[in-house]
């Protein structure tokens, strides 16, 4: 079976129904007032997609319920008098995906149809305004004729007429504009519209089964990690008319505040308008404080809706609805793509008001959408009076050079530059540009424009209703309250107030509202594996045990390096005469870094990893003393020192230096770089006991492949530990790093006392990838052909690097029950890897200060079963 009437449909299958399917299915059958129809399943669409033709028996189906739809409806589809059937036709996936596919309106108009409409209307102006409507969403999806066609005719009539908006064009405006757009279909379109509904029904279904493999629709799953074998349906349904007069309206509302999470009711209306009218953001909107003006019962009866659907489904639901005559209708509804710092107070509100259990609301909120909470916001100390302000539609704040297209957009991040787009209002084509941008402003639409809806579900700034942005015909250049904005030039949006600013303003920190301490103090009560920070310094530990890191799973050492401190490092790999004076320097600096660190996580374990890199990577390269030496040769200077170096930097060049002179190996070709550094360590150990601390430091020794390696650099700390004399415990482990490792995992062991997994090179080592290379060169090809499903340097290569993982951990902890292992690279803050690390019997996860918040929902949610559906409807 392939078509299901909403009364019939299995509304708890969005597999078969799609998402809006099921959810006008379930709508139905609790008695809400849906508009009749039928849903054509994915089943269908990916038998079109396959072959690229629509069955016979798919057809048959679709044929038959038209006439069950007639028979409900006493309305006759293609009707020359009498009442008209007019369709909607949309697509509807199992994944919401706002505005990424096609829909058609007003479907069964004709020459004789438009007739029958507006005997029944009693409206010329609403009956021509159904039928270029109709024309110019067949055009645009079924025939791919450019929208731009069809905007050029309405801005010329408005123009002519004087008016702003295509409601106050006149019936013989609309007339002529649907005869132009039929001229423009003819002459740039793949073929003339039909007459015949039934065949504009057979297109309209067959497009937008075809708008599933569009290039925005492509990007957004990309983007949003949607399977692209799933397909789309198709949702065909009685239109109704919120065009019809006063007494009439439609309107886009949510549950809950979608930006915040309030618990009140949010949208837009928009009298006389029909439902496209709202989100594409072409008329001034009203709030439905508004609507409960105009139209009071049909607000309660609204209000009444979202109560029944909100305890239904337990969740936020955004909903399309339309007002026929004082009729309410409830067109559709879905989960309402929300902020993550409404998603976060919308879980813990509703736990509270035992609307869902605590594990329902960990298992709904995306760890990855809470790096949105944790971004800078603007000080308004500092802010002074904005330019301009419009509709406070995403919150956050955003600082980038005005950007006036989406391709733009693109092109200038990929060049390194911070960008805000600034539309008049965005389409679903400018998906790629609104996911480069920092930010977006629109001069149009409101609350739940396509701008505000896409940018709150990426976690971007937005401001939109922007009426005092004022575009100039160049393209390039826009008047923002009468202060003239180029291309290229800086401004800063707040979509939290709605406020634009020239120019860069100051950002202050984030600090972690109440909800979400809440809800990761639940996470805390959940998760099993345990959350380090990465930090390098005593701040950046201080800022990760701030975000509820339990100790630090890497301390780079090398990072301590850098700076100031360069010119020391740089003596004692030169083996400077003062050399050794040079290397206790670097010892007594290292001993206060080491002391920092370990007082901001006292009591928690600190891993610190010997240095790493390549000895040339503290030195300058053979380009630089090659231009130094030019000049000085220009001024008359000698070169003496310069060649001397230049001797010294060509004898540590190497050919591959990621598989060259560096970690253990550089420890034991120049130990006194490795001795120096435990010694430190020791010291700070030694400081932090006097100072009444209680200091757990761990060392590790990276880049280990053999048991001979690290077994003579343990017999050097052990006897740096025996020359300290301390009692404290100072455990000695290794990054596994390198396949080698991971296979004599259990003999590595009989010396290690922790593991700690390096993914970033165990993902090099075992693809055989540099990944800068990688992902300078052909990654990005990799992933848009499919010869790659994700980044692997972003989450985890279970069936590769994840299987030497497993191995390691497994033959590891045979050997020694009380082994330590976790993972310290990227990986440790991507939640899918997260779920792995569980699963595989690591103890702990390590990631950069920002993202432990999100590494503790996701271990969280590990443990309550990852990868379960956390959308409702």
């Amino acid at each position: 079976m392939y078509a299901y009437d909403f009364d019939a449909g299995d509304g708890s299958n969005k597999d078969l129904l799609g998402g809006k399917g099921a959810g006008l299915a379930t709508m139905t059958q609790i008695g809400l007032p849906v508009p009749p129809g039928f849903t054509v399943s994915t089943d269908a669409c990916r038998s079109y997609l396959a072959d690229n033709n629509l069955d016979d028996e798919v057809w048959d189906e679709i044929a038959e319920a038209i006439g069950r739809l007639e028979q409900r409806t006493g309305r006759t589809f293609g009707a020359a008098k009498g009442t008209p059937l007019l369709l909607s036709v949309r697509s509807g996936a199992k994944f919401s995906m706002p505005g990424m596919m096609d829909t058609v309106l007003n479907l069964g108009l004709n020459d004789t149809v438009i007739e029958a409409l507006e005997a029944w209307s009693g409206s010329a102006h609403f009956a021509w305004d159904a039928y270029r409507r109709f024309v110019q969403t067949y055009g645009k999806v079924v025939l791919g004729v450019s929208g731009e066609e069809f905007e050029k005719v309405l801005t010329e009539l408005r123009d002519a007429r004087g008016v702003t908006d295509d409601s106050k064009l006149t019936a013989e405006d609309l007339e002529k504009a649907t005869r132009r757009f039929q001229g423009i279909v003819d002459k740039k379109g793949s073929a003339a519209v039909p007459t015949e509904p039934l065949e504009q029904l057979r297109a309209a279904v067959t497009a937008v089964f075809s708008s599933w493999g569009n290039p925005r629709a492509q990007t957004y799953r990309r983007l949003n990690d949607i399977p692209d074998d799933l397909g789309t349906a198709c949702n065909v349904q009685l239109m109704v008319f919120g065009d019809l007069g006063d007494d009439s309206g439609t309107g886009v509302c949510f549950t809950r505040d979608p930006a915040t999470g309030e618990k009140t009711p949010y949208g837009d209306y928009l009298p006389n308008a029909q439902g496209e009218d709202v989100v594409a953001g072409i008329r001034r909107t009203f709030t439905l404080d508004d609507l409960a003006e105009r139209h009071p019962e049909q607000h309660q009866q609204l209000l009444d809706v979202m109560g029944i659907l909100e305890t239904h489904y337990t969740d936020m639901c955004d909903i399309e609805f339309t007002i026929e005559k004082e009729v309410l209708y409830i067109l559709q509804t879905r989960v309402g793509k929300r902020t993550a710092q409404a998603a976060v107070r919308l879980v813990v509100e509703m736990a509270e008001e035992g609307l869902i259990d605590r594990d329902t609301g960990l298992l709904r909120v995306d760890p990855a959408s809470l790096d949105q909470m944790l971004h800078p916001r603007i000080d308004e100390s500092q802010a002074g009076e904005p330019l301009a302000t419009g509709v406070n539609a995403s919150p956050g704040a955003a600082t980038g050079k005005v950007v006036f297209d989406a391709d733009t957009a693109v092109e200038w991040v990929e060049r390194g530059e911070a960008v805000v787009l600034v539309r008049w209002e965005t389409t679903p084509d400018d998906i790629h540009g609104l996911n480069a941008a920092q930010g977006v402003l629109t001069s149009h639409g409101g609350r739940t424009s396509h701008a505000a809806v896409v940018a709150r579900g990426m976690g971007k700034p937005a401001v939109t209703g922007a009426e005092d942005v004022i575009f100039g015909d160049d393209g390039k250049t826009a008047n923002i309250a009468g202060t003239q904005i180029k291309e290229g030039e800086v401004i800063t949006i707040d979509g939290t107030t709605g406020h634009i600013y020239a120019g860069a303003l100051p950002l202050i920190d984030p600090e972690p509202s109440d909800e979400l301490v809440k809800l990761l103090g639940w996470a805390d009560e959940v998760r099993t594996l345990g959350v380090r920070g990465n930090a390098d310094t005593g701040p950046d530990a201080a800022v990760a045990r701030s975000w509820g890191a339990e100790g630090i799973g890497l301390a780079r050492t090398e990072h301590m390096f850098m700076g100031d401190r360069l010119p020391i490092v740089q003596k004692i790999i030169l083996e400077d005469p003062q050399a050794d004076a040079a290397l206790d320097e670097l010892r007594q600096i290292q001993v206060s870094d080491f002391e920092q660190i370990l007082e901001a996580m006292d009591g928690y374990p600190v891993i610190v990893r010997l240095l790493d890199p390549p000895l040339h990577e503290f030195l300058p390269t053979r380009w630089d003393l090659r231009n130094e030496r030019d000049k000085a040769i220009e001024s008359g200077e000698p070169t003496d020192e310069i060649d001397a170096l230049a001797e010294v930097v060509m004898r540590f060049e190497e050919s591959n230096p990621m598989l060259g002179l560096r970690g253990v190996r550089l420890g034991l070709l120049r130990p006194e770089l490795y001795r120096v550094q435990v010694q430190a360590g020791l010291e700070a150990v030694r400081r932090r006991v006097e100072a009444g601390g209680n200091p757990k430091l761990e060392l590790m020794i990276p880049l280990v492949s053999m048991l001979s390696e690290l077994k003579q650099t343990a017999e050097m700390i052990e006897a740096e530990k025996a020359e300290a004399g301390l009692d404290t415990p100072v455990l000695v482990g290794t990054m596994i790093e390198l396949p080698r490792a991971a296979l004599v995992a259990a003999k590595i062991a009989t010396i290690a006392e922790f593991f700690s997994f390096g993914t970033n090179d165990l993902t090099q080592t075992t693809f055989g990838f540099s990944r800068d290379d990688a992902e300078a060169k052909f990654l990005s090809d990799y992933l848009e052909s499919g010869l790659l499903e994700k980044n692997p340097f972003e989450t985890l290569d279970v069936e590769g690097v994840g299987r030497l993982i497993a191995l390691a951990v497994k033959e590891g902890k045979a050997q020694r029950p009380d082994l330590e292992v976790g993972i310290c690279g990227e990986h440790g803050g991507d939640p899918a890897s997260i779920a792995f690390c569980h699963n595989a019997g690591l103890d702990y996860v390590s990631c950069s200060p920002p993202r432990v918040p999100i590494a503790r929902l996701a271990a969280a949610q590990a443990a309550l079963g990852f990868g379960a559906d956390r959308s409702t409807i």
